[in-house]
Formats: structure tokens, sequence, C-alpha cells
């Protein structure tokens, strides 16, 4: 569910900000609702890729750190011999 969040912006800003949800064909609130969403999702696709990229280059490290074995619930095999299998 949606809930209501009141934000208070400058005449001038609120007017540019209208004229462009108009151009747009959405309310201010769709207006608002987008810009804040797409900053949202940017924001977690950067991290999820620097996250990804970050384990990825140090895999190696943290399974002679941890082990393998210190992962509960995942398969025996590597990701590697499952590739290979399912070939």
């Amino acid at each position: 569910m949606a809930e209501q969040t009141n934000i208070r912006l400058d005449d001038a800003v609120k007017a540019a900000a209208e004229d462009r949800a108009k151009r747009r064909g959405l309310s201010l609130q769709g207006y608002v609702a987008d810009l804040i969403e797409a900053d949202v999702n940017q924001t977690r696709a950067a991290f999820m890729a620097g996250a990804s990229s970050f384990l990825a280059a140090y895999t190696d490290v943290f399974d002679a750190e941890v082990g393998e074995d210190r992962y509960p619930g995942l398969p025996d095999t590597t990701a590697e011999t499952a590739s290979r299998d399912a070939a």
C-alpha cells in the first residue's frame, strides 16, 4: 500500500515540476514519485553491480578463508561442475 508523503517546494521549483509533469501527462504526484523511484532503482542497480563485481573478484579469497563447507544449504558441486554436467 502506498503511503502519503508531504514535501515542501520553492514556488519556482514547484511551477517547473508541474510544467514537466504536465508535458509528460502526469500529475505532480506521479512525476515526483517516478523521479524518486528511478533514483532508488538506479542506486540499487549500481550497488548490486558493484557487489557482484566485488564478490566475483574475491571468490577465491573467501573460499580459502571460509571454505565451501561453511555455506549451509549449497549443493556439493561447484558451479563449474554443475554447468559442465548440464552440458
